[in-house]
This record gives C-alpha cells, sequence and structure tokens, in this order.
C-alpha cells in the first residue's frame, strides 16, 4: 500500500483583507497566553493570499459563515467561525483559536487540509459547502 505524500502539503487559502487584520491582531495579542494556537494562526495567515473583502469568493471560509465540513471518519458537521469570545459548541460556533478553526480558515469547497487536534491526533477534513451569515443571521 503506498503512503500519501501530499497530506504535508497544505492547500493554497485566500483571506478577506479585515480577516486578516482582525486575525493578525487576534494572534499577536494571544502569543504569551495560547502560544502554540497563536503562532499556528500566524502561520497560516502568512501563506495567505489577502484580498479585498468584496473580492473573496463566497465559497471560500470566512469569519462568521457557515462551514460544512466532511471528516476523515466521512461524518458530516456544520459548523459556524467565531472570535474566542463568542465560541459555543452547542450551538455549532467554533473558535478560530482552535486548531479547526484554524484550519478551516481561507479554504474554498472542495478543499481538504490535515490538522492536529489538541490530543495530538491527526485528522484531515473536506469543505463541503461555505455560507456567509448575514449579521444577525442564526444558522438554521
Amino acid at each position: 500500500m503506498r503512503k500519501e505524500t501530499r497530506t504535508t502539503r497544505k492547500p493554497k487559502i485566500v483571506i478577506s483583507s479585515s480577516d486578516f487584520d482582525r486575525l493578525s491582531r487576534l494572534a499577536n495579542n494571544s502569543l504569551n497566553t495560547m502560544t502554540e494556537l497563536a503562532e499556528e494562526l500566524l502561520g497560516e495567515l502568512e501563506r495567505a493570499k489577502v484580498v479585498s473583502d468584496n473580492a473573496l469568493p463566497k465559497n471560500v471560509v470566512r469569519m462568521g459563515a457557515a462551514v460544512t465540513y466532511e471528516s476523515d471518519n466521512g461524518q458530516e458537521r456544520t459548523v459556524i467561525l467565531v472570535n474566542p469570545g463568542e465560541a459555543d459548541i452547542a450551538q455549532g460556533k467554533v473558535s478560530i483559536m482552535t486548531p479547526i478553526g484554524t484550519a478551516l480558515i481561507g479554504l474554498a469547497e472542495g478543499q481538504s487540509i490535515g490538522w492536529i487536534a489538541r490530543d495530538g491526533q491527526s485528522h484531515r477534513l473536506t469543505v463541503k459547502s461555505v455560507r456567509p451569515l448575514e449579521n444577525g443571521e442564526a444558522e438554521d
């Protein structure tokens, strides 16, 4: 059986300039308290292509978007990517300052990425759909 070598290569990602600015501040402000996650987020921001807010394709994961992804175990889940203070797993709101939140940002529908959970386990997810939410709109 051949080992897949693509898993170490990260896909190209795109981030809006407003998300880039906010997330850069968040990550830099978190370097002393959440060092590993802050460094991971900064690494993702560094490799991202930054575009104006209105040039970001609608199928790209951004802050506040409802994202449906399929995990490597075949389960689908829909989450909303939020700031740390807004996170609520019961409502499907996942913080950007989590391993999965950082993995999701900037991915487009159909893209896959490997990520390491807090327990050290490797996972892979594929973005199935992205739906930007309007201000104040709740997930269905």
